[in-house]
């Protein structure tokens, strides 16, 4: 595993239960970092903790509740302190044909995909101010996908959540710039995570398996290394935007 400098950092990451969350935080500790763990499933963010050691901090919290997301910030201040690095990890996919009207659907990946990111914005943004303002590096840095520029058909509303994210974190950039806070979107392309776990829908779950089958696809500790190198860069360089894609993915 390839490390970085990310020793005087205090962290949360979302979606730290699994994947590309779980990935990014084990690296930003074995970097040095202190991480907060930020997911709704405990017994996998004490797993998770438990493997890390002392740098690492479980806090049970659902991005779709702002009360769980406010109450999960003040946890992570009493035992770390202020934040200087944000990961927006927490994502869900699910595809079915927009005729099926799944309404449920759509609330659950509007409120995890968009809105949770927007919590965690609105909670730990006066963080990376109050840190970028004496000085110190701080980094928001979002998880989105290559979805947010192909249209996967029966995707649309995962693709239009994913839009939202990309062109959400690109007008961050002006407001949080300015202020000395860096701010980067990540879009993955095909990634082994447990997004496919999540979908009711036996054709596509078929169908994306096969697609594993036939392509090399990214591991979630691929991502975890875009994002820990760009967050220990100098903390006047900013790498705001990262595709990444299997070699022998077509889009």
């Amino acid at each position: 595993m390839t490390t970085y400098d990310l020793s005087t950092r205090t962290a949360v990451v979302t979606g730290a239960a699994s994947g590309m969350g779980a990935a990014t935080a084990r690296l930003l500790a074995a970097s040095g970092a202190r991480v907060a763990l930020v997911a709704r499933r405990q017994d996998r963010l004490d797993e998770l903790a438990a493997s890390i050691g002392d740098l690492a901090l479980p806090v049970a919290a659902d991005v779709t509740d702002t009360a769980s997301i406010e109450a999960a910030r003040d946890t992570i201040h009493t035992a770390f302190g202020r934040v200087d690095l944000v990961v927006s990890a927490a994502g869900v996919m699910l595809p079915n044909p927009i005729t099926d009207g799944r309404d449920d659907e759509w609330t659950r990946m509007i409120e995890t995909n968009l809105h949770g990111p927007l919590r965690i914005v609105q909670a730990f943004t006066p963080d990376l101010v109050a840190a970028a303002a004496e000085g110190l590096t701080a980094d928001l840095v979002t998880i989105s996908s290559v979805a947010a520029h192909i249209a996967l058909p029966e995707y649309a509303v995962y693709n239009a959540t994913k839009a939202a994210l990309t062109h959400l974190t690109g007008s961050l950039r002006p407001e949080l710039g300015p202020k000395n806070v860096r701010v980067s979107n990540i879009e993955p392309g095909l990634t082994r995570t447990e997004l496919g776990d999540h979908i009711d829908n036996t054709g596509h779950a078929e169908s994306l398996a096969g697609t594993f089958d036939v392509l090399r696809p990214l591991e979630p500790e691929d991502v975890a290394d875009v994002i820990a190198y760009l967050t220990s860069r100098p903390s006047h360089v900013n790498l705001r935007q990262g595709i990444l894609v299997p070699t022998h993915q077509p889009t």
